[in-house]
């Protein structure tokens, strides 16, 4: 992908203080390793349980211009901006732009302390998406998910949580909490990641639009890519070579490529409500 734009004003960069390092502990740890690997998931409840050796945050707007990664992160950001506000305009709302904070090692959150080994997450306390860069090489290395637009994804499927959050979509899993069984709590966090793949793809149905911006060929191939490395039936048979579907929270890789593609061909938004959809 391509873009000319000027980038984002709602990028934070704090990789230069050092961050609050986060130190994982016990089984709580392992846990949400697991979880950013697959990247994606809700960790308000779960960051905050980990305990933590916070240092002071240094927080600059803007990432440096000579920083080629973090410009493009800034220029994927301003493509969802575009984007959203538009599709917000269209449903009669406005859209609130979320913040996203570049980050080493580990980060003070609303949601609590959190380490970059837990991935890109989005926090709905502080409508903040964050992400420690290393991450892109986890995905490339570990994954086999390389590419410019595989990590451009990874920035629209947080940026669709925060269209959740502001439509009052996340709510669902919020009000179910502690009142259903585990099972049935985790089928609906799978529906809440594909229709965050969905948003994702619907971003990139209306990004190739932009005047800014420019889809090369292969990229939509590396989204799905990307989708189909880290969904929950392939992640646990690498992991533990079983698969339990019970326990899924995201979606297989089947469901995840599914639901990006069919925002991206159809660009419609009204057609990527999961909770509501028998075919997952």
């Amino acid at each position: 992908m391509q873009w000319f734009g000027k980038g984002s004003n709602n990028v934070e960069d704090g990789r230069s203080g050092g961050g609050g390092k986060t130190i994982l502990g016990g089984g709580i740890g392992i846990v949400i390793v697991v979880l950013g690997l697959i990247f994606g998931k809700d960790l308000s409840g779960v960051v905050s349980q980990i305990p933590a050796s916070a240092g002071t945050e240094e927080v600059k707007q803007g990432v440096p211009a000579d920083d080629a990664q973090g410009k493009f992160v800034s220029g994927v950001l301003e493509s969802t901006e575009q984007v959203w506000d538009k599709q917000f305009q269209e449903m009669g709302k406005q859209y609130e732009y979320p913040k996203l904070r570049l980050f080493r090692e580990g980060v003070q959150t609303a949601c609590g302390n959190a380490s970059a080994n837990v991935g890109p997450f989005y926090c709905p306390g502080d409508h903040k998406v964050y992400i420690d860069l290393s991450f892109y090489d986890e995905l490339k290395n570990r994954f086999g998910a390389a590419g410019d637009f595989a990590q451009a994804y990874v920035i629209a499927h947080e940026v669709g949580h925060h269209v959740q959050n502001l439509l009052g979509i996340s709510e669902k899993l919020d009000q179910a909490r502690g009142k259903v069984s585990e099972i049935e709590y985790n089928k609906l966090s799978v529906k809440l990641e594909l229709q965050a793949d969905f948003f994702a793809g619907l971003w990139a149905h209306h990004a190739q639009n932009l005047k800014d911006f420019k889809l090369d060929e292969g990229d939509i191939e590396e989204a799905l890519t990307a989708a189909n490395a880290i969904g929950d039936d392939k992640l646990q048979k690498q992991s533990t070579g079983d698969v339990q579907p019970d326990s899924f929270t995201h979606g297989t890789s089947a469901q995840r490529m599914f639901w990006f593609k069919k925002g991206f061909e159809t660009g419609d938004i009204k057609q990527g409500d999961t909770f509501n959809s028998n075919n997952l």
